[in-house]
């Protein structure tokens, strides 16, 4: 257990695998009650019963959060039960590659509802207790890509600079009510996405990599885990890029 002195509520999207996974495993070993928000009911389960079995305590949403009217009912049913989400970490994400002659407008607008609509409306309906509060934290997982670009990814480089954006708006918006928003933006992150990848196209992403190996899930976890804590309570506004040192 951190100084963390008060158990708090933790919701994370995208928690059914991958980062959103270590996360949620993390902020449970803070004491925290997660609730775990990813689309199929299965994964957020499974996490949510890891959480319990290792002691903690997490419940398990299954939602499609590109669906703004299903994150408002969801919000409005967590607000009654609970009267307060302290921590929001907005981690759910989807590609959908292609170069822009060939990205077809669904393929586009699925990115961007799923990576920065979501952020928007979870944010739209759980911060105004935190700001009630005088207390909360808001945490947006983005990506360096957001920062560099990238060929082939239009729709989720927009999302990610988006979401950038986004954090920088609602932290000048929040301060003064002691809400704090900040971006965690990871680079090339050893998960299932990257373990598909050929050995010729990993030993390229290594290449660029000046570390000279991916990440883990848990880099990004203990970076959230930080920015979730009474530590960064003078922090806002702010792009912690976690990386091995691509963007400096």
């Amino acid at each position: 257990m951190s100084d963390i002195e008060v158990k708090k509520i933790a919701l994370v999207t995208g928690a059914g695998r991958g980062i959103g996974k270590a996360i949620a495993l993390s902020l449970a070993e803070e004491g925290h009650h997660i609730i775990c928000v990813s689309r199929s009911e299965s994964s957020c389960g499974a996490v949510a019963e890891l959480i319990q079995t290792n002691g903690g305590s997490a419940e398990a949403i299954a939602l499609d959060v590109s669906d703004a009217t299903a994150v408002e009912n969801t919000c409005n049913a967590l607000l009654e039960k609970h009267g307060l989400i302290d921590i929001l970490v907005n981690n759910a994400g989807i590609t959908r590659d292609n170069l822009v002659f060939r990205m077809g407008e669904e393929d586009w607008d699925a990115v961007l509802d799923t990576n920065l609509k979501s952020c928007f409306s979870f944010i739209k309906h759980l911060a105004r207790p935190m700001t009630r509060k005088r207390w909360g934290r808001i945490i947006n997982i983005a990506s360096v890509i957001g920062l560099t670009g990238n060929a082939g990814q239009a729709n989720y480089a927009s999302a990610k600079a988006g979401m950038i954006g986004l954090t920088k708006s609602l932290a000048k918006e929040f301060a003064a009510r002691n809400v704090t928003v900040n971006v965690v933006a990871p680079g090339f992150i050893e998960t299932d996405m990257t373990s598909s990848l050929s050995e010729d196209q990993q030993k390229m992403i290594v290449g660029i990599i000046p570390m000279k190996r991916m990440g883990k899930a848990s880099d990004i976890a203990n970076m959230t885990n930080f920015l979730a804590s009474q530590k960064s309570d003078y922090i806002t506004g702010q792009v912690f890029t976690v990386d091995g040192g691509m963007v400096m």
